[in-house]
């Protein structure tokens, strides 16, 4: 399709006033034009077969996003005849405009090749923001869009643009990040993502500019700050919940994190 040819019609462009996701799988025929573009982003994840942004393949697990006003076509590639993907139309938050800045393929086209794991936690997200949108639910518009945040930080991990982190690390803080209480050591941190314990401590402290304990030290003491802000659970209770079965090393360690005591700082 000619982008420039005037005597092809347009097709529906939606009225996006926030957030409109969906999940299509297209045969022959499905395609799309705007000679103006829209005035929302749109983002879609290629989850089988394959299909074209003008001359921008989406392969599979490719995520494609187009800007506000830039003509395109798209549609369902011609050799496999088949596209399977989830969309969102949105009014990103001003938040969010830095996670958008993905490297671009075509004027007006941006394009992202994640990881098989990002991918699929991404598209986790995605599916969750359409299912939110057809919630009957006064607040399902709102989880929606917290769904389309939740895939476009994912989506900024994967980005060449920023500051990119080794799948294996993101796997191992997402283990961290699941139970505060469980023994985590660098050697079963190590073994949980199949790296030896001497490279998973080196990448660690090279992406992310600590070493492994200092991070689950960090993270178990940052959590602590929020139990102690936000319930009136005692200290011990608080110790336990993050990690600390001994309380009095719990607030040792707490005071050279923060300064205070954890009875101080609920106070403060």
């Amino acid at each position: 399709m000619n982008l420039r040819d005037p005597a092809v019609p347009d097709s529906y462009t939606p009225i996006v006033r926030r957030l409109l996701t969906g999940e299509f799988d297209e045969g022959p025929g499905y395609a799309t034009y705007r000679r103006r573009g829209t005035t929302d982003w749109l983002l879609v994840q290629t989850l089988g077969g394959r299909g074209h942004f003008s001359a921008v393949m989406a392969d599979p697990g490719t995520i494609t996003l187009v800007r506000p006003g830039t003509p395109h076509d798209y549609g369902v590639e011609e050799e496999l005849r088949h596209w399977h993907f989830l969309f969102a139309h949105f009014h990103p938050k001003p938040d969010w405009l830095p996670l958008l800045d993905w490297p671009e393929v075509a004027p007006g086209i941006v394009q992202l090749r994640p990881g098989v794991p990002a991918a699929e936690r991404i598209a986790d997200h995605l599916r969750e923001a359409v299912r939110h949108q057809l919630s009957v639910l006064p607040q399902g518009e709102l989880l929606s869009v917290n769904s389309l945040e939740a895939a476009l930080l994912w989506c900024d991990t994967q980005n060449p643009k920023a500051i990119r982190i080794d799948d294996r690390l993101l796997r191992a803080i997402e283990l961290i990040d699941h139970d505060l209480k469980a023994t985590l050591d660098v050697p079963r941190l190590a073994r949980a993502v199949n790296l030896s314990v001497s490279r998973f401590a080196h990448l660690f402290r090279e992406q992310l500019g600590v070493g492994p304990q200092q991070f689950v030290e960090r993270r178990r003491l940052d959590a602590a700050c929020r139990l102690l802000e936000l319930t009136t659970r005692p200290v011990a209770s608080v110790a336990a919940e993050v990690g600390y079965p001994d309380p009095l090393y719990f607030s040792t360690r707490f005071r050279r994190h923060t300064g205070t005591s954890p009875t101080a700082y609920r106070n403060r």
